[in-house]
């Protein structure tokens, strides 16, 4: 057989596997458990419908029937685990002062009108709850629910006593965990192991090239979710009217990359569950679920629910 001839028949074998794997990676890999599966979740609590990251939030998404709630973890100068997205708390209290300087008991309310970051031009009016809560106030109120934490900032501290509070109410097998840094995800998965964790954007990127590579199919994945902006939705966001011809090729390039059904199906098939943020309007809603993605994140638990309902999505 010549070089050339043999060449092209490993080339041929190798690509012949590679979209065989893909498509049937349990071939090859264990697909994952997946203690709970969520299709409906609540960005910051659904901070379209109620002040972000509240209990009020909390309670109207879980109310709404949402399957997971998503929020952000802080440490306070006392060591206290609260649910806040801001490490500085102007935006949300008008208060001049980093969370890691004040005390629990020192916490300011929220503000009666946020901001809502993702929908543009749209601004959340609270109602009596403009309290800072604890990450424990949420496993008590909501203790069958399954939570998504954003670990803001890199501190030992935060990812310990996030563990500890997770293990005390038997919550390992409802929680997953992490950040976009890859940091973060690597000392919480050390932490403690049997809470899932999230893919970092290191990762994200990685995983990417595997795939255009064709080499995804043969490589072990200890993360069991992928959370992923969908980026066209930039397009859709506060002056975006201003966005350069540049940024919008990058931002069409990127969402043409990220957005991949094959993908998205070949995750779910080894039971990495895909979750596609912050979807706001029925169009992203669709293109997301047409795409395989397990669930959506919201700003708005209501109107993803009647999308559900109405378009027989099931939970």
């Amino acid at each position: 057989m010549s070089a050339a001839v043999y060449l092209v028949s490993t080339v041929t074998g190798y690509v012949v596997t590679s979209v065989l794997l893909l498509k049937c990676p349990s071939l090859l890999h264990l697909r994952k458990k997946q203690p709970f599966l969520s299709r409906h979740i609540s960005h910051r609590g659904g901070a379209g419908e109620n002040l972000e990251n509240t209990m009020a939030a909390f309670k109207h998404a879980v109310d709404v029937g949402t399957d997971m709630l998503e929020l952000d973890c802080h440490l306070t100068r006392d060591d206290q685990v609260v649910v806040l997205h801001d490490a500085d708390l102007r935006r949300s209290t008008g208060i001049n002062a980093c969370i890691s300087d004040v005390t629990f008991a020192e916490l300011p309310p929220y503000l009666g009108q946020l901001g809502v970051t993702f929908q543009k031009e749209c601004f959340c009016e609270g109602g009596n709850d403009k309290r800072i809560p604890l990450l424990r106030d949420v496993f008590e109120a909501f203790p069958n629910t399954p939570v998504n934490i954003d670990i803001k900032v890199n501190n030992d501290t935060l990812i310990k006593k996030v563990s500890e509070l997770v293990v005390q109410y038997n919550r390992e097998h409802l929680t997953v965990w992490g950040n976009a840094r890859n940091q973060i995800v690597k000392k919480c998965y050390k932490e403690n192991p049997r809470i899932p964790v999230l893919f970092s954007l290191p990762r994200v990127f990685m995983l990417l090239g595997l795939f255009y590579a064709g080499l995804l199919p043969f490589v072990p994945l200890k993360e069991q979710f992928l959370e992923i902006p969908m980026p066209s939705i930039i397009t859709k966001m506060k002056d975006s009217d201003r966005l350069s011809r540049s940024k919008r090729v990058i931002i069409w390039l990127a969402d043409a990359l990220l957005m991949r059904k094959a993908l998205f199906d070949h995750l779910t098939a080894r039971g990495v569950q895909v979750y596609v943020w912050v979807l706001n309007d029925e169009e992203d809603f669709k293109r997301a679920f047409d795409l395989g993605a397990t669930g959506v994140m919201t700003d708005f638990p209501t109107k993803l629910k009647d999308f559900m309902d109405e378009n027989a999505i099931a939970k």
